[in-house]
Formats: C-alpha cells, sequence, structure tokens
C-alpha cells in the first residue's frame, strides 16, 4: 500500500522559510510527475510546483522565485523548500504523485505564515 507522508509544516513569520518533505513508502508503476499542491481555507486546492520524472519543473506564478522544488529518487522523497515565505502562502500543502494508473495524495501538512 502506497503512503505519502509530508512533513517540515508550521508556523513561521512573513520573509521566513521551511522545507516540507514528503517520503513515499510502497512502489508507484510508472509515475511522471511529482510535487504539491495546496488548499486555503475558502479556496481550491492549487499547483505550487511539479517535478517531471525527466527533471522539468512547473511552478505557479506565485511562488515562482522563492519556491524549489527538489527530489531524491533513491530515497523516495520530495522537497519543497519555501523562501521568503508571505501570510497569503497558508494553506495546507499536499504532496502529490501522478502516475499512469491514478493520482497519490498525501494527507496534508499545515503552514502557517504570521504577518
Amino acid at each position: 500500500q502506497v503512503q505519502l507522508v509530508e512533513s517540515g509544516g508550521g508556523l513561521v513569520q512573513a520573509g521566513g522559510s521551511l522545507r516540507l518533505s514528503c517520503a513515499r513508502g510502497g512502489s508507484i508503476a510508472a509515475i511522471n510527475a511529482m510535487g504539491w499542491y495546496r488548499q486555503a481555507p475558502g479556496k481550491q486546492r492549487e499547483l505550487v510546483a511539479l517535478i517531471a520524472v525527466g527533471g522539468g519543473t512547473n511552478y505557479a506564478d506565485s511562488v515562482k522565485g522563492r519556491f524549489t522544488i527538489s527530489r531524491n529518487d533513491a530515497k523516495n522523497t520530495v522537497w519543497l523548500q519555501m523562501n521568503s515565505l508571505k501570510p497569503e502562502d497558508t494553506a495546507v500543502y499536499y504532496c502529490y504523485f501522478r502516475a499512469l494508473l491514478r493520482d497519490y495524495w498525501g494527507q496534508g501538512t499545515q503552514v502557517t505564515v504570521s504577518s
């Protein structure tokens, strides 16, 4: 059974940094991308950052230049380095794996940025 376990969320002041980690347990066939989504209260879930198996990355405009996604395939881990955090980055952040047959989601980790 596949599990995606996020960690690294918390409370930080505006301008601060956090690093989210997503550890994958179990095997997933035909992964083609992995990344992070977020959902703020009263808003739809939105893409934050995605990294393809080939290494290409995609970022939401709102986080470009501030967030960096990376991965270590040997450790089955995906990270999201978040710098220069803003109050509008406050949300639950979800780890995401996209495979040929289905998508996989973590349980989410709360990030709160105070002004």
